[in-house]
């Protein structure tokens, strides 16, 4: 062998093994694809996905999915071929792995996190879907956070009866009544612990990022005789399907179906008054409930724009901002009359 054919398969063994070692090397993203949609007014496990007991119920139609996004697992990294698959792949995306997996937190510290997140939305979700149907329900604390007025003094499952002496019985006036104190000023609770009723006074503090709005450090859920149960594994987490939720237990605990037969997916935080808030992933959920069947899909407003970008055909984007819209858009596709808000 020549000294030149030497070098020359010198060179290309060297080059072969560089590029093997580069392709098995992880690289620090995480992939998002589309993932699996859950029927809200179907079944899991041979059990309904929402189990209502203490009210009366009426029969739904159609199928309301909530949707999902599929990330890399805290075990698993992507070689560099994978990421620039799921990069050149339009319902597939890229995220830095520190910002879906912090460094500072162990998996299990996030999945608990997100099992959090789920059970916070479920709680919200009824809140906002009673008042929506209209169904009784008693105001209480559902937490408390670490050192704010609250602490040690309410009690989760705490009921408000009134605050100031004037009579809570709706959700958001608890924290309308708070807002009319300056911060320092003291703002008085009329509360029932089991079965006895007792004042609690506390000092408002400043909201964090906002040193002129007031706060007691409490926040809002129902307690009602209406008995919710969302019958999922743990497989799915955090808050996104909240809106999802609400609507099915407003659709269940109201006559007539609200979606009249159609498929919809959707996706969207809620909060106990029924504002729908942001999520991440719109593009791979609407890819994913296209793929299930879907034709309509409920955005969150501030999603709308990246909802356009998602590349998929044959489903119609509606734009939601609160539960009451949600369900005045839904009766109107169902209906095929009055206005039903698009993304644009």
């Amino acid at each position: 062998m020549t000294r030149r054919t030497a070098t020359l398969v010198t060179s290309i063994v060297v080059l072969l093994v560089s590029l093997g070692l580069v392709t098995a090397f992880p690289v620090p993203f995480v992939s998002f694809s589309p993932g699996p949609v859950k029927d809200t007014l179907g079944s899991a496990k041979n059990k309904p996905v929402i189990e209502i007991t203490g009210h009366e119920t009426f029969p739904t139609t159609g199928q309301l999915d909530l949707t999902t996004v599929s990330v890399t697992s805290p075990d698993r990294q992507l070689t560099l071929p994978q990421a620039m698959r799921n990069w050149l792949d339009p319902h597939h995306d890229l995220f830095p792995r520190d910002i879906i997996y912090p460094p500072d937190q162990s998996a299990d510290q996030v999945q608990e996190q997100n099992t959090a997140e789920m059970t916070g939305s479920q709680d919200s979700a009824v809140a906002a879907a009673l008042q929506a149907a209209k169904v009784p329900f008693h105001t209480k604390v559902s937490t408390v956070a670490d050192k704010t007025p609250a602490q040690g003094k309410l009690k989760p499952g705490d009921i408000v009866l009134a605050v100031d002496g004037q009579a809570v019985t709706q959700v958001p006036q608890v924290g309308d009544f708070v807002r009319k104190h300056k911060v320092g000023e003291n703002v008085v609770f009329l509360i029932r612990r089991g079965t006895e009723e007792q004042t609690v006074q506390l000092k408002t503090a400043a909201t964090p990022g906002d040193a002129t709005r007031p706060m007691v450090g409490i926040s809002i859920g129902v307690e009602s005789q209406v008995k919710v149960t969302v019958n999922l594994g743990q497989d799915i987490g955090g808050p996104s399907a909240g809106t999802a939720f609400a609507l099915a237990i407003y659709d269940k605990l109201t006559p007539g179906p609200l979606l009249d037969g159609k498929h919809v997916a959707g996706t969207g935080t809620i909060d106990a008054l029924g504002e729908v808030g942001a999520i991440g992933g719109i593009q791979q959920k609407i890819a994913g409930a296209r793929n299930d069947g879907a034709t309509v899909f409920l955005v969150p407003a501030p999603n709308c724009e990246a909802a356009l970008h998602a590349g998929v055909k044959d489903i119609r984007l509606v734009k939601i901002s609160t539960l009451t819209g949600a369900i005045s858009a839904l009766q109107a596709v169902a209906s095929g009359k009055g206005d039903v808000p698009s993304c644009s």
